[in-house]
């Protein structure tokens, strides 16, 4: 098979593609937003809740990046 052959034969939506690599992003910021959370208790036990529902609040806009790939994956065709 030449390029041109393997070329014709891969068609589908990049869109599924670029969804799988904006979820990247968000999974790591959670990743961050979590581990911080839990060296700043470790550090300040008494700032627990003030800084757990901080964190919450840090997921839910972090998770929003990933709402957005989601509607441009669809926008763009799946």
């Amino acid at each position: 098979m030449d390029a041109t052959t393997v070329a014709a034969a891969v068609s589908g939506s990049i869109a599924t593609v670029g969804y799988g690599l904006a979820a990247i992003g968000p999974a790591i910021g959670v990743g961050l937003v979590v581990g911080k959370t839990i060296e700043s208790v470790a550090r300040q036990p008494e700032l627990q809740g003030r800084l757990q529902s901080m964190m919450w609040i840090g997921i839910a806009f972090t998770e929003a990046l990933a709402f957005v790939g989601i509607a441009t994956a669809y926008m763009f065709g799946f």
